[in-house]
């Protein structure tokens, strides 16, 4: 694909990137696809993965306790626990506003640690990156942020969350489903959004604007950024995903570069059917 060249314009040292459809059949790759990269909060909707097979498995119910007073699993999925961003301090009432928060998820890998006497970054590795043969990931750390992965890797996932083989579709649905409606908050990077639309542990593109993804991205599109330069999105309209990897943290070069790369990667898609 020729659009995925234009990350060579982009103002980081080195990046890598790749366009998987939704029948797994890989379109186009740029760059090197087998380094491994930080992936900040892109390690977020793996442990969203990992937590939903727990879920299926049956060692954890969506809507048990976890987290602060009031909290449930849902609620620290869908960010809206009440845990502030980075702090375990609660600062609102569980499902009343869309606060963004790491600290969410790591009282999420606690509980998954805590009721399946597995260590979250095992559990994970168990769940999610053996199956899907994810073998340059890991984690070591928060589940919030601290995973390290490849294009190739993500690509694998990216094909798993388009044609679910480890979790039930409907699941896989459910988490694209947008938890408590309405509820505004800030998305990190792009300031107040209302709605701040997420499904569990996904963000939900909607209507968002200013957006991370692009202008024609349709409004079911949904995944995540990372502060380490990351981003991975899959566009259900467009019948495929995307995963972009750098080794410079996200700032005004991301917001200018990453929106008409995606128009550009969603023009090249439609072009080719």
């Amino acid at each position: 694909m020729q659009s995925l060249a234009m990350i060579e314009n982009w103002p980081v040292p080195a990046a890598a990137a790749a366009v998987v459809r939704a029948d797994g059949t890989v379109s186009g790759s740029y760059g090197p696809t087998g380094r491994r990269f930080p992936l900040a909060s892109v390690t977020k909707p793996l442990a969203a993965y990992a937590v939903l097979v727990a879920y299926e498995e049956g060692a954890v119910e969506l809507d048990e306790p976890a987290g602060p007073e009031g909290s449930t699993v849902r609620h620290l999925l869908s960010h809206t626990s009440g845990l502030a961003y980075d702090e375990h301090r609660v600062t609102a009432p569980p499902g009343t506003r869309r606060l963004y928060s790491n600290a969410g998820f790591e009282a999420l890998g606690d509980h998954v640690a805590k009721v399946t006497d597995i260590p979250f970054g095992e559990y994970l590795r168990q769940a999610v990156l053996e199956p899907l043969g994810m073998t340059s990931t890991t984690l070591d750390g928060s589940p919030a942020r601290d995973g390290v992965s490849t294009v190739d890797d993500l690509v694998a996932f990216a094909a798993e969350l388009q044609a679910p083989r480890l979790l039930d579709p409907r699941t896989v649905l459910e988490a694209m489903t947008v938890v408590h409606p309405g509820l505004a908050g800030i998305l990190p990077g792009y300031g107040h959004q209302k709605p701040n639309d997420w499904g569990l542990g996904f963000e939900i593109r909607d209507s968002k604007s200013p957006h991370w993804t692009g202008g024609s991205s349709s409004p079911r599109t949904f995944g995540h950024f990372g502060q380490s330069g990351t981003f991975l999105w899959v566009d259900p309209d467009a019948g495929a995903a995307c995963v972009a990897l750098t080794d410079r943290d996200f700032g005004p070069w991301a917001v200018e570069a990453w929106p008409p790369f995606t128009d550009a990667v969603l023009a090249e898609l439609r072009s080719a059917l």
